[in-house]
């Protein structure tokens, strides 16, 4: 005899009420449950509630009685009776007074149908293995303040009833009214959630199994393993079990391995399961890490979310005894110091490996989540160790040596500052790799420090503004960059006093790598001047200010940065430390603001960095942001709303202390400041410079070429001394647009400002202009070749014209000379000269089939290309030339400032022969 609840009856109720013609006896098959409510009110399908009354009989006579009383009472209008009493026992009289005169069997597929609004139900629901569910649906109904289930339309089909019990019996928010798909996503958070696991191991086992072998076809394999671990009371450690599982996903798991996985998840998953399990679950962190690199309240939860996961997950290996075979695992915490590990064994190795163990530690799914600055930090140290493959470097004169610096040395400062800072979470085998790199590294850069000290001190005594040599003096700067710069628009200099080679190179690579500055040249290169002696800011930013060697305070800055500009028909104004700030709820005082909007020459002095050499920790200055350098972000969003090109500029570079506390300050004899003193002897380490340049102590100085040596109680940094970190003064020059390039400028590529080895793929320059093919020839008639960077040639060379012997075609010439490239032009408009467009498909297959907007465009120029070209309208150009029927042969990504160059499909879709042919 079936058992009946109230959604039972009501159910068949509102199927049959209907059709009740003033009877009020309903006599059901089957038994009313103990506990239910006795009264309660049914739809009448017209709007309308009908109260009805719940009794039970197993008799005749009892079926009698419950209707007599009935009667007497006023309470309801039905009376439904449950029995087990056979119809033919009935009596007439109370046949007559029944509902259809018979006894109503229950149908729970009617009762379904009515619940859902369907005309029909899925055959499928009306045999095994789903008889089960019919009840399961009636008993599970959402009460009426939830809606009911939701109306499903003509058929009813079987995901939709299972997917609806699934929802309401598993707690799935939106699952059950269709709106959300059950997946191993929606599993996975549930089995973390309060109860629900409990929900699922409370009902039948008919009902448990059927919604498990339902969540297998249509929520995967992995959703068995998932239940189980539900009904197992580890729904909370679900996820991070999963990640175990991976063991499973690796051809060399050990059998070892594989019996303490069988052992966390029992016998009753099986190897494909678990594999499921794990490649689910990874796609699932996967999707959370993306979430998680957003921002807001959202990705901070799911940040949290994967944390915890993956904190618990190396638990749960260390319980195991799994560590060791995760440690290739791109999830697992212990997975990324494994990679680290690894990094440790191939730094020594050379730099190929190094970089090979640095592309799998960057691979793990967490380092840019969870690690980014200990992967960039593993970066630095790879890309010191690819430095010091390079050939010896030169140090040929003053001149060459700062703009060396500028160009490369100070990159490899950038890098060395932050490996001394090092990882404070680095295991001893680590940490040892990364001091092995930084000291070598070091000591080369000492070599470097102490050549130009020897070649300072000749320069020195004979210096000045305008010399032959292709030396930059700081008090040239205004005139060579900044002056230039007004004949289109009157710049913004910003001097950010104490910034070094390595600074600007970072502050550089941001402010060009977001696409919203263009930096630009009139040489292919960023420009690099020579600080006053000593290098110190009284001498020397007021000498880059004033435009002429002076020593002074801002009063001597102002009044001489006004008048240089005043003797070059422009107005000026100089705003220092105190004037920048606004009052309450203004970041910039209103008269900056006013300056930036005028058509004067503003200058801003910021004093972040040489504030932060006195006060700041040495970890503080290994790392420089634009937002760290206070005011800069502001000033630089108001010259760019003013349409103004900006020179960022320092007055002198630093050092950093790198002693440590054991080591005091130096002994001298008359000690001016941290890095220059008035001795005449020099010791070990320090150099004597004399000449014009010297605006200290009647034109003579004695100060250090090497960083470790102070005359003063220990700071951050110093500056003042000869090393090249000091001397080297970096100008760069920034503009909201190329169109604001003086005549004979470009802008310059990112390629031609980061050394080659800075990155991996970086491919060979391209530079601003084509070079000139030409060998050097002596006074002696005597030929030599051109010399590179760093060589010193004597000036009495005079170039001589060498035709290059013939070379085999150049893929790009070999592109351009087809004829399916010649029928792709007839349906381009203003197609670029052939040579033009076979460099620049050369010169990104040269780097590596990447670069730069800037540097597609530099290629271009210097083989003929217009000058005025806007790069991204060439390369759309380019796309519609060579991307043949949709294939992509040039791209533009990273946010459309790079541009890539699919080398295999170039020459497949112009038909080229296979290179090994």
């Amino acid at each position: 005899m079936p058992e009946l609840d109230q959604r039972v009856i009501t159910g068949l109720l509102t199927t049959r009420l209907a059709r009740t013609r003033g009877r009020r006896l309903i006599l059901v098959h089957g038994k009313y449950v103990m506990g239910g409510p006795e009264e309660f009110t049914v739809p009448a399908g017209d709007g309308s509630r009908r109260r009805v009354r719940i009794a039970h009989a197993t008799s005749v006579l009892g079926l009698t009685t419950a209707w007599q009383d009935h009667l007497a009472t006023e309470a309801a209008d039905l009376l439904v009776v449950t029995t087990d009493v056979p119809g033919e026992r009935i009596s007439l009289d109370l046949l007559g007074e029944m509902v259809r005169s018979q006894i109503i069997a229950v149908d729970e597929v009617d009762i379904v149908k009515q619940l859902f609004g369907a005309s029909d139900l899925d055959p499928r629901m009306r045999r095994d293995p789903w008889q089960w569910l019919p009840a399961a649906l009636i008993a599970a109904e959402p009460d009426a303040a939830q809606g009911g289930w939701p109306q499903r339309g003509a058929v009813l089909t079987l995901d939709a009833a299972m997917r609806a019990l699934v929802g309401v019996r598993l707690g799935l928010e939106g699952v059950y009214e269709g709106g959300v798909s059950v997946d191993v996503d929606a599993l996975l958070a549930w089995s973390r959630t309060q109860g629900g696991p409990e929900r699922l191991a409370g009902l039948s086992e008919a009902e448990r199994q059927g919604i498990t072998e339902w969540l297998a076809q249509s929520a995967g394999e992995a959703a068995p393993v998932l239940l189980r671990l539900a009904l197992q009371g580890r729904g909370a450690e679900a996820t991070a079990l999963g990640v175990l599982a991976s063991v499973m996903t690796d051809d060399a798991a050990s059998a070892d391995a594989a019996v303490a996985l069988g052992s966390v998840f029992g016998s009753g998953s099986r190897p494909s399961e678990l594999r499921a399990y794990a490649r689910a679950v990874e796609g699932s962190l996967t999707r959370w890490i993306g979430e998680a690199s957003g921002r807001g309240p959202q990705s901070e939860d799911a940040r949290q979310r994967v944390v915890d996961v993956i904190q618990q997950a190396d638990r749960l290996a260390d319980h195991a005894h799994l560590t060791a075979s995760l440690a290739g695992n791109p999830f697992l915490p212990s997975g990324f110091q494994a990679r680290l590990h690894q990094l440790a064994d191939a730094l020594p190795e050379g730099p190929r490996a190094a970089q090979a163990a640095w592309e799998h530690v960057a691979e793990h799914q967490l380092a840019a989540l969870l690690y980014p600055k200990r992967v960039e930090l593993a970066r630095m140290a790879v890309r010191l160790s690819r430095w010091l493959d390079t050939p010896d470097p030169v140090v040929s004169s003053v001149g060459q040596a700062v703009r060396a610096h500028v160009a490369d040395w100070g990159w490899v400062d950038r890098a060395l500052a932050q490996l001394w800072v090092g990882d404070g979470e680095a295991e001893p085998a680590l940490a040892q790799a990364y001091r092995t790199v930084h000291d070598a590294a070091r000591r080369r850069r000492a070599l470097l420090d102490e050549a130009f000290a020897a070649r300072l001190q000749p320069w020195a005594q004979h210096a000045t503004a305008g010399q032959p040599e292709e030396t930059f003096p700081i008090e040239d700067v205004l005139r060579k960059v900044a002056l230039k710069l007004a004949e289109k628009r009157p710049p913004l200099v910003l001097v950010l006093d104490g910034m070094s080679s390595a600074v600007a190179a970072q502050l550089g690579e941001e402010l060009t790598g977001a696409g919203r500055w263009r930096e630009l040249s009139d040489d292919g290169r960023r420009a690099a001047a020579v600080a006053m002696i000593p290098s110190v800011t009284v001498i020397s930013r007021a000498t880059l200010l004033c435009g002429r060697p002076v020593s002074g305070g801002q009063g001597v800055e102002k009044e001489g940065f006004v008048a240089f500009w005043k003797q070059h028909r422009h107005e000026a104004v100089l705003f220092h430390k105190s004037e920048i700030p606004g009052p309450a709820g203004q970041l910039l005082d209103s008269r900056v603001v006013a300056a930036i909007a005028s058509d004067a020459v503003v200058g801003v002095v910021l004093n972040t960095i040489d504030e932060s050499l006195d006060h700041g920790q040495q970890s503080s200055l290994a790392d420089w942001s634009v937002v760290r350098v206070k005011y800069l972000s502001e000033l630089l969003n108001s010259a760019r709303g003013q349409g103004r090109p900006v020179v960022l500029v320092s007055d002198h570079g630093h050092v950093l202390d790198r002693t440590g506390p054991e080591v005091g300050p130096l002994a001298a004899e008359g000690v001016e400041s941290a890095r220059w003193r008035t001795g005449t002897v020099p010791g070990e380490g320090e150099v004597t410079l004399a000449g014009p340049r010297v605006l200290e102590n009647n034109g003579q100085v004695t100060v250090p070429w090497t960083e470790e040596i102070r005359y003063t109680p220990r700071k951050a940094g110093y500056h003042g001394g000869a090393a090249l970190a000091e001397m080297t003064v970096p100008v760069v020059v920034l503009a909201p647009s190329a169109t604001l390039a003086p005549d004979g400028w470009s802008e310059l590529p990112r390629e031609s400002v980061q050394p080659v080895w800075w990155d991996a793929d970086a491919g060979t320059s391209v530079p601003a202009r084509a070079p000139a093919k030409a060998v050097k020839k002596t006074g002696q008639g005597k030929l030599k070749p051109r010399p590179q960077e760093g060589e010193h040639v004597a000036d009495d060379a005079v170039e001589v014209p060498v035709t290059p012997a013939p070379a085999a075609p150049t893929l790009g010439q070999q592109i351009v000379g087809t004829k399916i490239y010649e029928h792709q032009g007839k349906f381009v408009r203003k197609v670029p000269d052939r040579k033009v467009v076979a460099a620049v498909i050369d010169a990104l297959d040269a780097s590596g089939g990447t670069l730069s907007l800037a540097a597609v465009a530099a290629a271009a120029i210097a083989s003929g290309g217009r000058t005025n070209t806007r790069p991204e309208g060439f390369v759309t150009v380019l796309t519609r030339l060579l991307n043949i029927e949709g294939y992509e042969v040039i791209s533009l990504i990273d946010a459309r400032t790079r541009v890539r160059l699919n080398r295999e499909t170039l020459r497949e879709q112009f038909e080229l022969p296979k290179e090994n042919e």
